[in-house]
């Protein structure tokens, strides 16, 4: 067995082993998440990510370990963006809390899927046609650049998203929650889908719409199959806990788009420019050391930043 089935057979069985314990013993159907469990959850899924990254680089080395390790945050933090507009789509359905866990937890594994079939798609692409990074990064330099200039007045409405209006055109959508179902019945025996089948489809479409910028993304850092599988699947699972963690303090770290969008505009400038900077920095690993610390300052900056104005503005009120 190599070095890379090793790795990849051992993340497959602790990923699996984790989603046993996570939904077999950490989480009950039909109960609430409290802010304490889901901080229990978080914390699980993130030890488990910084320790494969240790198993990583005791395995592949250091270059690949901190590759990982900065694709891992890169994607950690836009999860966080990820969250904001999946509280939108909840609200606008009036999901009960009740349901929550339960309709998280299938979109996710709905968006994991579809990562392994974008990463799969990108990998084989710019293995091909190695001018695709170009694409790539030049689509990052432009989103991040969108990202950063936007503001609050660009409202997502998920009653007037395409995947809903779609949805409408060629279903029965009903306006009930079906007490938890996804389709029901009407007083003709025929089948109506409710509320939640809606939110289901439409978390696992906006997270395809932010895949089209993370993997990219990724990619930018490396173009190790292996890490870009990895770090993205790590980052997706403990999306549902942090989702209960942040889910009242998302929008008091209003700046944290700004950040992410500067982390976004410098990988798609580092992949635009790349031949030139192998020409200054020969060291693979300290290219991807430098990209490691952009991503921390850059995030960690804008969440201090986010609570620094906070306090400024209680402060004058």
């Amino acid at each position: 067995m190599s070095t890379d089935q090793l790795v990849y057979t051992v993340f497959g069985v602790v990923i699996l082993l984790a989603l046993i314990l996570d939904l077999g013993f950490l989480s009950k159907k039909g109960s609430v998440m409290t802010i304490s469990k889901a901080m229990n959850q978080t914390f699980f899924w993130i030890l488990l990510a910084f320790a494969f990254f240790a198993f990583l680089w005791f395995e592949e080395g250091q270059k690949i370990g901190l590759e990982y390790l900065s694709g891992y945050l890169m994607e950690w933090s836009l999860s966080v963006d990820n969250i904001f507009v999946f509280i939108l789509i909840f609200d606008a359905f009036k999901v009960k809390e009740k349901n929550y866990p339960r309709v998280l937890l299938i979109g996710i594994l709905a968006a994991i899927v579809f990562r392994i079939i974008f990463i799969t798609l990108g990998v084989a692409l710019v293995a091909k046609f190695a001018w695709v990074l170009y694409i790539f990064g030049l689509f990052l330099v432009y989103t991040g650049y969108k990202m950063f200039v936007a503001n609050e007045s660009d409202h997502f409405d998920p009653h007037e998203s395409k995947i809903y209006k779609f949805l409408k055109k060629i279903l029965p959508i009903g306006s009930t929650d079906g007490d938890g179902k996804f389709v029901i019945r009407d007083h003709n025996n025929k089948p109506v889908y409710t509320s939640l089948f809606v939110v289901v489809v439409l978390l696992a479409s906006i997270d395809i719409v932010f895949a089209l910028d993370s993997i990219p993304a990724v990619m930018g850092i490396s173009q190790n199959s292996l890490v870009i599988y990895t770090s993205n699947i790590f980052a997706v699972l403990g999306l549902r806990s942090l989702f209960f963690l942040l889910k009242g303090a998302v929008k008091e770290f209003q700046y944290l788009q700004q950040g992410i969008a500067i982390v976004l505009i410098f990988i798609g400038a580092k992949m635009l420019g790349e031949h030139y900077i192998h020409l200054l920095i020969k060291d693979p690993s300290v290219q991807v050391l430098i990209s490691l610390l952009v991503i921390v300052f850059c995030i960690t900056g804008s969440i201090i930043y986010s609570v620094f104005k906070n306090k400024q503005k209680l402060t004058k009120e």
